[in-house]
């Protein structure tokens, strides 16, 4: 009888949900039969979607943060400055491209500016805004504004009357609760010796954060500002009834054209009012999205290896099985559709639980983070989002997994299958493994060799592919490095465990697949904190050691918040006793290069200090040049390697933009070593003075001529106050501190929290191989081996394994921590002793638990007894 084509498809259909219906069967079946195989699975991916699942709660909060409105509460609009500076350059081969990054220091607007805004449609009042530093005689920090601007932030009258002369202020009522009510005297220092003044009133507002504020007539605090042609902000008041939108339109259209240098203005209503006061703080948000980007980037490549390797390991162990189904007549598909419905039923169960993890997860890395003043917001939306993404993400990668690990299975004859289903050991890695690991491990030595050959961020970001693909490459490479491991450690084994040492050497040497399977997550984990920990210590070292062998001077002045007025410094030097005094001022500037022919803009930290007084304090270890030439505001002295990537010399003109945006261009007069503590740029005080938001010392630094001179010191500085004289350490001439609590934050979600996924993987993988030998440990009890000795088999393959994987380890994240360390320091890399003891012993645990315990029942030291 012959079938027709009409009559072929309902056939065809019906043998597609037979099959169907024996996929189901067989991965019902299967789940129940391999629980504790899966067990394993389910941790690793559960764990995995947590950890996805938080990065993205973490990252979401981040992404809309803006810094709040408290100064400009009762502004219904503010002006600025673009506080952004832009670099196009064509990349090689490409369209050109641009690059925009956030100032440091704030961006002043001409003063003419405030009577264009003053006529535009809707505009009931605007008013300049300004504020200087000021120090109480108490030696609490404020603010100091004028009476004018107390407007914008909503401040009323309490009492007294208004200030009408230069002696004169109004307190706010934080300041008026130590007893300084209207007629009564109080001491301010702005930036000079302290001085009296009469408060006319006491002002309080609603809106409460931020520092106090302490109101001048606005020609002295014009004075004070000490830039008359510029002010800080515009304020705007808008009429009755006009909206933000109109208000908006009609300042941009009057006066976001005009002024404002080449960056323009901006119109700031609603909550962006508050990035006018807080003039860094979407600078110092892009740079923590770029960290944590990169975090996250990082934890998505170790979940998706954990899950891989995890997954694979469970398909692998059940070859035999999958083998004899494919002997006994199941078809490659339904094998593989059986595998696919196992491993996602269990990834969508862990995920969820995981999406459901991420939230407590998220919000504990969420608070780790100072962000100030950055409140990071948590939408209802946000959590639920959030562990979808999580689960999303695992749940996607789990099924193409187990397809992949089961192809080689699947994919054989019936009689092929049947032989592999009584092999001990499933065949060597395949070709394109092979070449994938090999190509991998080639590309992270290439990697590593451009590190070596770059500086400052380029190579620290060569240095991280070269870790990342190092490690890949081991996990690739696992069957082939346990071979040449078991090479090197199976000797010794057997001679010191006798007949267990045996056991141990022969078991590892005849499965590499399983060695290689537990190796990869150790070697991830190690690895990994090594690269993550050393780098941050590495730098430090070396900073700490160039800024304590630069340091000459003996005495440090620190202040508050505020800093230190310039005057007091030449008070300083015209003490008794004093050798040398220089005042440190801090800002940064930002510098357009290209890295790999894109065009970059980096924000580099420098020093501002007096030339004739620098030999005295510090010493940069000069190469060429003089830095007694850093005066005027037009030279600038370079760190000798940022000089080499600049291709500049002495006499040379390097370009810079300063905080505040001004581009210049600079003569070099001096070459310096010590740029890792010093900075890479040191310029002239009075270049970089009036291009920082509040041009004041942050420390100063003295030198003795004889003994001690604190005495001295402090008579000169009686009029300041607030200021203190101790003994100079390193870290008050370092460029940087020496660490942060953003520092520590970052350390503790990137290490702490991957670091911890990574360990529970090596529990995870190792747990779920020794589950599948419980059927090897039986034989061996059934054979004559003793309690004893299989217990002994079992310490003695946990001590293999991870020394094998601390080895394997350190030597991965050894090779991009010297091609990293080299360039940047000169010297090699550096991990504290203590923090590797931790990291080797917490890996030592994780792989006695993985290994001791879920092979203990049924065929371990309590397996079946003889006969």
């Amino acid at each position: 009888m012959t079938i027709t084509g009409a009559q072929k498809t309902p056939v065809r259909a019906t043998v597609r949900a037979g099959s169907r219906r024996a996929s189901a069967f067989l991965a019902r079946r299967s789940l129940t039969a391999h629980r504790r195989a899966w067990t394993a699975v389910f941790a690793a991916v559960a764990a995995a979607a947590a950890l996805l699942g938080a990065f993205a709660l973490v990252l979401g909060s981040l992404l809309p943060a803006r810094p709040p409105v408290e100064r400009y509460a009762g502004a219904d609009a503010v002006v600025v400055a673009d506080q952004r500076v832009s670099y196009t350059a064509k990349p090689w081969g490409s369209e050109p491209q641009t690059v925009t990054a956030h100032l440091p220091e704030r961006v002043r607007l001409e003063r003419s500016v405030v009577a264009r805004a003053a006529v535009a449609d809707g505009v009931a009042r605007a008013v300049a805004d300004d504020s200087v530093p000021v120090t109480a005689g108490d030696g609490a920090s404020a603010v100091g504004r004028s009476w004018p601007s107390a407007v914008l932030t909503a401040y009323e009258l309490s009492e007294g009357r208004a200030p009408r002369s230069a002696s004169e202020v109004v307190v706010d009522a934080a300041l008026a609760a130590g007893g300084r009510g209207p007629g009564g005297r109080v001491t301010l220092q702005v930036d000079g010796a302290a001085r009296q003044y009469t408060v006319s009133g006491v002002a309080a507002t609603g809106h409460r954060g931020g520092a106090p504020a302490v109101f001048f007539t606005e020609p002295r605090l014009t004075a004070l500002a000490g830039h008359p042609g510029t002010v800080d902000a515009i304020g705007i008041v808008a009429e009755r009834g006009v909206s933000a939108d109109a208000l908006r339109t009609s300042l941009e259209e009057t006066v976001a054209e005009k002024g404002g240098g080449e960056r323009g203005l901006r119109v700031l209503t609603g909550a962006e009012r508050g990035e006018a006061e807080h003039v860094d703080a979407l600078g110092g948000r892009g740079d923590l999205l770029a960290l944590l980007a990169s975090i996250a980037g990082t934890a998505l490549m170790v979940a998706l290896l954990v899950i891989a390797t995890t997954i694979s390991q469970a398909v692998h162990q059940r070859s035999g099985e999958l083998a004899l189904l494919r002997a006994v007549g199941a078809t490659p598909r339904q094998l593989r559709s059986a595998v696919g419905r196992e491993a996602g039923r269990v990834a969508v169960a862990a995920a969820l639980l995981g999406a459901a993890g991420s939230v407590p997860l998220g919000l504990l890395m969420r608070s780790l983070l100072t962000t100030d003043p950055l409140p990071l917001p948590v939408p209802v939306w946000l959590p639920v989002a959030t562990g979808a993404v999580g689960a999303l993400l695992v749940a996607l990668a789990a099924r193409p997994v187990a397809l992949l690990a089961a192809r080689a299975v699947t994919r054989m004859r019936p009689a092929a299958a049947l032989r592999a289903a009584r092999a001990p050991e499933p065949g060597e890695p395949g070709r394109v493994r092979t070449g994938a690991g090999v190509l991998l491990a080639v590309a992270g030595l290439g990697s590593a060799g451009t590190a070596a050959t770059q500086s400052g961020q380029a190579a620290a970001l060569a240095a991280s592919g070269a870790a990342t693909s190092l490690i890949i490459a081991v996990a690739l490479l696992g069957p082939w490095i346990a071979r040449v491991s078991m090479r090197v450690l199976g000797a010794p084994a057997r001679r010191a465990g006798g007949v267990s040492g045996f056991l141990a050497a022969r078991s590892a040497a005849a499965h590499k697949r399983r060695l290689g399977a537990a190796l990869t997550p150790i070697v991830l984990v190690v690895a990994f904190v090594c690269v993550q920990l050393a780098a941050g210590t590495t730098l430090e070292r070396a900073a700490g050691r160039q800024a304590s062998d630069a340091l000459r001077a003996d005495l440090v002045v620190t202040g508050p918040a505020a800093g230190i007025p310039a005057e007091a410094a030449d008070a300083v030097r015209a003490a008794p006793g004093v050798a040398a005094a220089t005042g440190l001022l801090r800002s940064a500037v930002v510098l357009a290069h290209r890295e790999a022919g894109d065009p970059a803009l980096d924000r580099v930290p420098v020093l501002g200090v007096t030339a004739g007084e620098l030999a005295g304090t510090l010493d940069a270890r000069v190469t060429a040049g003089d830095p007694a030439g850093l005066t005027g505001r037009g030279t600038v002295a370079v760190g000798k390697d940022r000089a080499d990537d600049l291709g500049v010399a002495v006499g040379d003109k390097v370009e810079l933009r300063l905080g505040d945006g001004t581009q210049v261009r600079l003569k070099v007069v001096a070459l310096y070593e010590r740029a890792l503590g010093l900075g890479e740029f040191m310029l002239p005080r009075e270049a970089l003075a009036p291009h920082v938001s509040a041009p004041r010392d942050q420390q100063i630094l003295v030198r003795s001529a004889d003994g001690d001179a604190t005495s001295a010191v402090r008579r000169a500085l009686a009029p300041y106050k607030g200021l203190d004289i101790r003994p100079a350490t390193a870290d008050d001439v370092r460029i940087s501190p020496s660490s942060s609590d953003q520092d520590d934050a970052l350390i503790v979600i990137g290490v702490g929290v991957i670091g911890g996924f990574a360990l529970l993987a090596v529990v995870s993988t190792l747990a779920l191989i020794s589950v599948g030998r419980r059927p090897e440990f039986r034989l061996l009890r059934l054979v004559g081996t003793g309690r004893g000795q299989l217990l002994r088999m079992r310490v003695l393959e946990t001590g293999l394994v991870t020394v094998a994987g601390l080895t394997i380890g350190t030597v991965v994240a050894a090779i991009p921590l010297l091609a990293f360390a080299l360039p940047a320091t000169g010297g090699l890399p550096y991990l504290p002793p203590v923090q590797y003891a931790v990291l080797a012993a917490a890996v030592t645990a994780a792989a006695a638990v993985g290994t001791m315990f879920p092979g203990a029942r049924g065929g371990g030291p309590s397996g079946p007894p003889l006969g």
